[in-house]
């Protein structure tokens, strides 16, 4: 087991560029999973991490253990607290960092039955949040639009839950082209709906559209679709947009169900 206790290893640089750039996670196809509930989510999807990071008191956790006792091919290596810390935005520090390979996927729409076109969905903590809600409902893909945030951030991936190792994913989506080709009906929630969320059939093939957390969908994505509105009784404005989607997918669920 190797052992870093400087910020100038090289090695630790690299990590600490792939923890805050989006653009370093896409240039090396890199991406970091903090803590053990990730990464037994993504060794259960089949999926084998390159490198394992941990602190010493990781090491004496029977949950950390048992993880670590799985992978004796995967290099091990201990930092520092504080080195750590740096690498993780969870405020209770796990003690173990994944780096994994992100997956490549080519999607092809037209094989899609149930899915989520996100577009412009900026906030991490929402985009993870339908992620989760997604992989909960069963749907086969997400779609996602290039103004989406960073589905394989850090943030994305802890509200998410292991939602991205049960779905297809397909980032900076051209989502007026997958919606043309999509085999079956296409819902768009939108706050002007032509009708009730609950007045429709979600039996057969059924896309989803969720939209910006302010704007919405834009006019030539909502021409493509039924605007459907979701019933509110209280004097509220609007649903926040991963409640939108969990709502629209769930409605679908319990039709098939």
């Amino acid at each position: 087991m190797k052992h870093i206790n400087s910020r100038n290893n090289s090695f630790y640089k690299e990590l600490r560029k792939l923890a805050g750039s989006a653009r370093q996670r896409v240039k090396e196809g890199l991406t970091l999973l903090d803590g053990t509930h990730l990464l037994a989510s993504y060794l259960e999807s089949g999926g084998l991490p390159l490198h394992l990071l941990v602190t010493q008191a990781a090491l004496s956790s029977p949950e950390v253990s048992a993880l670590i006792n799985k992978l004796p091919d995967v290099p091990l290596t201990l930092l520092e607290d504080a080195l750590f810390g740096e690498l993780s935005e969870l405020k209770s520090v796990s003690g173990l960092i994944s780096l994994i390979k992100v997956q490549e996927v080519s999607v092809n729409p037209r094989d899609s039955r149930f899915c989520l076109l996100l577009e412009n969905i900026q906030d991490p903590g929402n985009l993870g949040s339908m992620l989760r809600s997604a992989a909960a409902a069963g749907c086969d893909a997400v779609f996602m639009s290039a103004g989406c945030a960073d589905a394989w951030s850090p943030r994305v991936l802890r509200a998410a839950m292991g939602g991205h190792f049960v779905l297809t994913l397909h980032e900076h989506a051209d989502l007026p082209a997958v919606a043309d080709v999509f085999p079956g009906k296409i819902f768009a929630a939108a706050l002007s709906g032509s009708g009730r969320l609950y007045d429709h059939d979600f039996s057969e093939n059924t896309a989803f559209i969720i939209g910006n957390e302010g704007a919405g969908i834009t006019q030539g994505l909502l021409a493509r679709a039924i605007s459907v509105t979701i019933p509110m009784l209280g004097k509220v404005e609007s649903l926040n947009a991963a409640a939108a989607a969990a709502i629209c997918l769930f409605e679908a669920v319990r039709q098939r169900s």
